[in-house]
């Protein structure tokens, strides 16, 4: 049985991760914390940390678990340049599942979304949507810069270059190479995204919408209990999923 901390316990997510433990007969939650609770008091009773606090907090708990040989399933979103490179620094030595969306759903929407592309080629004008609630801090979502980082991999494109945020005043026809990202925050959605597809005459549309936090829980602890086994490295949720 792999035991299990999780960070960021009292945000909405931590409170799902805590409900959906519960069915996990393979896992043993042995803490939940808080954002002033200290990792380092209980990190030695667990096998696999589950993080969902703050950005700014991932590289300390990455610090602690390689100097304590422990897993870490790392779904924090927004993390800067810097804060993501520390995170595949640490992959070196200790187990990392990274993941921007732990759904099932989600997950098999990249999939497509990869398959779509490399389909239809270059000829159609790529645009990725996605909505959340009116709390979320951090645009656009972590699953968004996901579909259009696949979407840019296929076309060999650097996403830095390519990506359009949003569009406002006059500015040009659409470039061919584009990429449009676009975040609508309002209500309590908890994650909608649709990647479009439009040429002239046609037009597809991939979309996933989850309706409750549980999906990413269930597969956040998924992944927990996957990673448990696993040799050091950096994985993401296709991985777990066996999709790759």
């Amino acid at each position: 049985m792999a035991k299990v901390i999780i960070t960021g316990a009292k945000g909405r997510m931590g409170q799902a991760l805590i409900a959906c433990a519960k069915n996990f007969s393979s896992l043993e939650l042995v803490a939940a914390l808080g954002r002033n609770d200290p990792l380092d008091a209980v990190i030695d009773r667990a096998d696999v940390v589950i993080d969902f606090s703050l950005p700014h907090a991932t590289p300390g708990f990455l610090a602690l678990c390689q100097n304590h040989r422990k897993a870490i399933v790392v779904g924090t979103t927004g993390h800067t340049p810097a804060e993501k490179a520390s995170i595949i620094q640490a992959a070196a030595a200790i187990p990392v599942v990274l993941a921007s969306n732990f759904s099932t759903g989600v997950n098999t929407l990249f999939w497509l979304t990869r398959k779509a592309a490399e389909i239809l080629g270059t000829d159609f004008d790529l645009e990725v949507v996605e909505m959340h609630h009116r709390l979320k801090k951090d645009a656009p979502s972590g699953t968004a810069k996901s579909l259009a980082e696949i979407l840019a991999d296929v076309r060999h494109q650097q996403l830095d270059q390519v990506a359009r945020h949003g569009r406002v005043g006059l500015v040009g026809a659409r470039q061919p190479s584009e990429i449009g990202i676009h975040s609508l925050r309002g209500g309590d959605v908890v994650g909608d995204h649709t990647v479009v597809f439009a040429n002239a005459g046609e037009r597809l549309e991939l979309t996933h919408k989850a309706s409750s936090r549980d999906t990413f829980a269930n597969g956040a602890l998924r992944a927990a209990q996957w990673l448990a086994s696993q040799k050091p490295g950096l994985y993401d949720m296709q991985d777990v999923l066996g999709l790759k």
